[in-house]
C-alpha cells in the first residue's frame, strides 16, 4: 500500500502522495548479510542509503536519491519465546501480518496505533503510537533490536547490550543504521471492550482528565465547525467476544467511514462552502456502538480515504488549552476543515526522541483530504502546538528543525552524539534528517 512505484519506473511515491523521489538504485535484500553488503557497496560508491517501509510517512524521512532499501523480503517471525514472552520479527514485516500471526499463537501486543499497514521498523522508527493510560507507543514495547550500522556491521542492542544505542535506536528515524529485526514484548491474547459514543466537545474537555484516568485507552475525534465529538473507550474485558457483525462492520467502517466519507471529502474539496454543513451532518450521523474483540481488531481500522496529516504531542496538562485555541482559530479563520481532529494520550517513556520522552503526553492530529490545500490550516495549527512546546510526529508534516528539537527534547544532544559515533560520515543522511538533526 503506497510503496508501489507509480508511472515512471524507479519513481517512489508515499501513501499521502506528497513525497516523490527517484533513487539512483533500489535494493531488495533477502537477508541481513545482503543488506549489510548493500550498505558497504553504497558507501564505496559514495551514495547515501535509506530504508523505506510502506510509505505511510507524510514527511520525506525515507526519501533518498541514493540507494533505496526495500524490505519486502525481510519479513516474517524469527521466533517466539513463550518463557520471556517476546516475539522477534524481521524489520519489513507489516504490523498486520505480525498481529495476525501473534493472534494465531494466542498472543498480542499490549497497544497499537490505529492502522496496521506499516512495517514494524517504519512504524517504530517514527514513533508511531496509539492511545493509552499506562501502555505506550509501539517503540516502548521493544525489548531488543538489531541494526546494520554505517560500516556494514550488525549491532544488537537491548537494556543489557549496548544500552545507550537501545535508548535511542527504538525511535531512530533511520539515522543510526538500518533496523533488521525487532523483539517486542507480548502478552497472552486478551479481549477489549470498545464503546464509541458521541459527546459534546465542551463536556469532553471539562471531563478529559477523568475520562483518561477511568479508561485504559481513551481517544476522541472532534469535528471542526461543530461542537461535536465521537469518543472511543477501550478497556480489557473478561468477554465474551462480541465482534461487530459483518454487515454492521461493512456499513460503519467501509460505507460510512470510507465510502460516504470519501464522497463528502470530494464534495468538500470541490465546494469548500458546504464543508460546515457536511461536518454538522456527519458528526450527528454517528450513533453509539459497543463491541468486544481481540486487540488489533479494536485498535485498528481500514483507512482508504487518502489524506495528509500533522500531529503534535503536547504536555498532557496543556491539551484542553491547545484544543480550545485550535477551535477558536478554526472558527475565526474562514478555513474549511473537512476532516475530524484526532486526540489521544500516552504516558512518559524513556526513549531519547520519542514524542512522549520523559513527559506524559496528549496527541492532537489535524488532517486534510489529499489534494486539498492544507498549508494555511497546518501553519495556524502548528503555531498553537509549538506555543505549548509540542513535539511533532517524525512521520507527519511539520516545519521544525534541529534548533527547535534541541529545546523540546532534553536528550536531543545524547541522540546526535550517538549518531556522530555510529554514522560519522552521514551515510544515512537525507534532506529531512539534515533539517531535524542538523549537520
Amino acid at each position: 500500500m503506497g510503496s508501489t512505484a507509480s508511472g515512471k519506473s524507479g519513481t517512489w511515491r508515499n501513501w499521502g502522495g506528497n513525497v516523490t523521489v527517484r533513487p539512483a538504485r533500489e535494493v531488495t535484500p533477502a537477508s541481513v548479510d545482503e543488506l549489510a553488503a548493500a550498505v558497504r557497496q553504497a558507501a564505496e560508491d559514495g551514495l547515501k542509503v535509506k530504508a523505506v517501509g510502506s510509505g505511510h510517512s507524510f514527511t520525506s524521512i525515507a526519501a533518498t536519491d541514493g540507494v533505496s532499501i526495500r524490505p519486502q523480503l525481510l519479513t516474517g517471525i524469527r521466533g517466539i519465546d513463550h518463557q520471556a514472552m517476546t516475539v522477534t520479527v524481521e524489520s519489513g514485516t507489516p504490523l498486520k501480518r505480525l498481529n495476525m500471526a501473534l493472534a494465531r499463537e494466542g498472543l498480542s501486543l499490549t497497544n497499537m496505533g490505529d492502522i496496521m499497514e506499516q512495517t514494524v521498523s517504519g512504524a517504530t522508527s517514527t514513533g508511531t503510537h496509539g492511545t493509552g493510560r499506562e501502555s505506550a507507543s509501539l517503540a516502548a514495547q521493544i525489548k531488543a533490536l538489531e541494526l546494520v550500522t554505517a560500516d556494514g556491521s550488525v549491532l544488537t542492542c537491548s537494556e543489557k547490550d549496548n544500552p545507550e544505542v537501545f535508548a535511542a535506536a527504538r525511535v531512530g528515524l533511520g539515522a543510526l543504521g538500518i533496523v533488521t529485526a525487532i523483539t517486542f514484548a507480548v502478552e497472552p491474547l486478551f479481549l477489549l471492550a470498545a464503546r464509541e459514543e458521541p459527546m459534546p466537545l465542551d463536556r469532553v474537555l471539562a471531563e478529559f482528565d477523568q475520562l483518561r484516568a477511568e479508561n485504559e485507552h481513551f481517544e476522541f475525534y472532534w469535528f471542526p465547525h461543530t461542537g461535536n465529538t465521537n469518543t472511543k473507550r477501550n478497556n480489557r474485558s473478561a468477554g465474551p467476544a462480541q465482534p461487530v457483525s459483518q454487515l454492521a462492520g461493512w456499513f460503519e467502517d467501509e460505507f460510512l467511514s470510507n465510502g460516504v466519507f470519501h464522497a463528502a471529502q470530494l464534495l468538500g474539496r470541490a465546494a469548500p462552502a458546504v464543508v460546515p454543513t457536511i461536518a454538522r451532518i456527519s458528526s450527528t450521523a454517528l450513533s453509539a456502538r459497543s463491541y468486544t474483540d481481540i486487540p488489533y481488531k479494536v485498535f485498528t481500522s481500514p483507512r482508504r480515504v487518502r489524506f495528509v496529516e500533522m500531529e503534535y504531542a503536547v504536555p498532557r496538562e496543556a491539551l484542553v488549552d491547545t484544543l480550545r485555541e485550535l477551535k477558536a482559530m478554526v472558527d475565526r479563520s474562514g478555513l474549511r476543515v473537512n476532516f475530524p481532529v484526532e486526540v489521544r494520550t500516552a504516558p512518559a517513556d524513556d526513549i531519547a526522541l520519542s514524542t512522549a520522552s520523559a513527559r506524559d503526553s496528549a496527541y492532537v492530529a489535524v488532517h486534510m483530504f489529499r489534494g486539498t490545500p492544507y498549508q494555511a490550516y497546518f501553519t495556524a495549527a502548528e503555531r498553537i502546538f509549538t506555543a505549548h512546546e509540542g513535539r511533532p510526529h517524525w512521520g507527519k508534516v511539520h516545519t521544525r528543525d534541529a534548533e527547535y528539537f534541541a529545546e523540546v527534547y532534553p536528550r536531543f544532544g545524547e541522540f546526535t552524539a550517538l549518531r556522530d559515533r555510529l554514522d560519522p560520515d552521514r551515510l544515512f543522511q537525507n534532506d529531512y534528517l539534515r533539517r531535524v538533526l542538523g549537520q
